[in-house]
């Protein structure tokens, strides 16, 4: 890993390019096939290293492990690996390309690593997870890349109730958990727990794929409403008792005056970068890593050259790491509110939920985003969870539409463009984290407030809350999820309360809930005894003022 100081259990891994050079051990087969999302093949743009030079840059940016994008032709793999091997490098394997290029799995838009290339890479004693590209976007906009039919990522949810197409997704995930631990054993491998990784964009069917046995793996940055996805994600690691890793995405909305290899890539500035990785690593993860070294590094003239990019994520894991240890882990999260809500999938665009094709999203399901807004202090929009909603134009389509293809990489941007900021870093949220409706009594510690909202609520958790109320905590419960016996608003001796409500931004439930929202300045986490704070660092919130305090 480099000379890096180790302070923190947390591994720090960089994933591989995408357009800035070819695969180091596959050559031009990896101009071939489509390697990004945006529906378009782009040829490298820099020289290609050779694969011991590329594995050298990464340890020299102190990485502790590789994130390999597996060609679905498996060119280059058992080189991959016999690299890994010599350098001492630790691996994890995405199934990207093959989500992307195919073949799918028999009636889904799903590639898996294929078995042989598991038992190979596991043998090796290098390989460390297995990490499912957004299989959350992929299960609900299931043509996103097989445009021969509708395939969702798990298997079909047509016809399904909610409760049954979580339990199908689950379900099919348990499979393919239980399929990898099998064949982790039978290569020898002394880590037989190799985890299924599920690399989430929006804040959806983290609970569903965790409760299947998958470690999660929010994404941020990106496009998304940090303190939604982070304590969403921790919540569902915290239940179901899973790793939690995360991905440090640069792709965004975004445009401005510095190194850019396509619009919207980097999409988030070098200043931003600084402040998520900090950010990122508070939540005390197993594993952070960087989407992609693209954006990190330039290859010409047979050397790496570091972006802006690469000089914040070096002074990132040579200062800051080094001189911030964290005596926390992501589930040692504390928190003072509570979210509670069946894992629906509906992230705003009412429509597809678990990828079913019958029927627009109830009423029900739309209440989360309510919940959240009123959390927020009204910042976080009250019609959905993340930017790809209605009221959100992404400037870097203005960037597309400028910049020829052949023009980048952009040294410096688009001078004839303003640099923007419409992705923000901040929201201030209470030290929230997400349960869902499954969630015990002895899982939800000493909440405050508990909001709870979706579609439905199983019987137990009705009576955890129900005590958790006689005992202090003010809980703001839908209507259609009260109990018929409890369908009336109640004030406990001990301060707790029973609010029944139509709609979180009433005023009794506002009410209800205002002295447990903080303040309006801040976002606080609390793990165990210490606390994390996150003030605006710049008017946007952009960036981000940080303190941590021993409670």
């Amino acid at each position: 890993m480099g000379n890096r100081s180790s302070a923190s259990s947390t591994r720090f891994g960089i994933q591989g390019p995408v357009v800035a050079w070819q695969d180091p051990w596959a050559g031009d087969a990896s101009d071939r096939v489509m390697r990004t999302g945006t529906g378009a093949v782009y040829p490298s743009q820099d020289d290609a290293p050779s694969g011991e030079s590329f594995v050298s840059a990464l340890q020299s940016l102190g990485a502790d492990f590789y994130v390999h994008h597996v060609l679905p032709g498996m060119e280059g793999f058992k080189d991959m690996v016999e690299e890994m091997k010599r350098s001492g490098m630790d691996v994890c394997l995405g199934n990207e390309y093959g989500n992307i290029n195919g073949p799918w799995a028999d009636g889904t838009n799903r590639w898996d690593v294929p078995d042989e290339a598991v038992t190979e890479a596991a043998g090796s004693g290098r390989l460390i997870g297995l990490l499912y590209d957004e299989p959350e976007h992929l299960q609900i906009n299931a043509a996103q890349y097989r445009k021969d039919g509708w395939h969702p990522h798990w298997g079909a949810a047509d016809g399904l109730e909610l409760k049954e197409a979580a339990a199908a997704v689950a379900n099919t995930v348990q499979e393919r958990v239980t399929r990898v631990t099998e064949l982790a054993k039978s290569s020898g491998c002394a880590q037989a727990d190799i985890p299924l990784i599920a690399e989430h964009v929006f804040p959806v069917m983290f609970h569903v794929h965790a409760s299947g046995g998958m470690a999660v793996c929010p994404k941020i940055m990106k496009e998304s409403f940090q303190a939604l996805q982070l304590g969403t994600a921790l919540g569902a690691a915290k239940q179901y008792k899973r790793p939690m890793w995360i991905c440090a995405d640069l792709w965004g909305p975004d445009i401005g005056h510095w190194f850019t290899r396509l619009s919207g890539f980097p999409g988030h500035s070098p200043e931003e970068f600084a402040s998520a990785l900090r950010m990122g690593y508070l939540m005390a993860p197993t594993h952070l890593f960087a989407e992609n070294v693209d954006a990190l590094l330039h290859h010409r003239d047979h050397r790496f050259v570091r972006t802006e990019f690469g000089e914040v994520w070096e002074q990132f894991i040579r200062e800051y790491v080094p001189t911030h240890p964290l005596d926390w882990s992501h589930a040692d999260i504390t928190p003072d509110t509570v979210l509670i809500h069946a894992d629906d999938s509906n992230y705003g665009q009412n429509a597809r939920l678990f990828g079913s094709r019958t029927g627009e999203a109830e009423e029900s399901t739309k209440s989360v985003f309510a919940a959240w807004h009123l959390l927020s202090h009204g910042t976080i929009p009250a019609h959905g969870s993340c930017m790809h909603i209605p009221g959100y134009d992404f400037p870097r389509h203005q960037l597309k539409r400028h910049a020829a293809a052949g023009s980048f990489p952009l040294p410096s941007g688009y001078p004839d463009l303003p640099q923007t900021s419409m992705h923000t870093l901040f929201h201030p949220v209470n030290n929230v984290i997400v349960f869902d409706e499954t969630v015990r009594y002895e899982q939800l510690g000493q909440p405050k407030l508990i909001l709870v909202a979706g579609s439905r609520l199983s019987k137990a958790t009705a009576a955890a809350i129900r005590r958790l109320a006689e005992e202090g905590s003010v809980v703001v419960i839908m209507s259609w999820l009260a109990p018929q016996a409890w369908r009336d608003s109640k004030v406990y001796p001990g301060g707790g309360a029973w609010v029944v409500t139509d709609d979180f931004l009433s005023g009794e439930a506002c009410e209800a809930a205002a002295p447990h929202l903080g303040s309006d300045d801040c976002w606080r986490l609390c793990f165990g005894e210490h606390e994390v704070r996150f003030y605006k660092g710049d008017p946007s919130g952009r960036t981000l003022d940080i303190e941590v305090l021993h409670r």
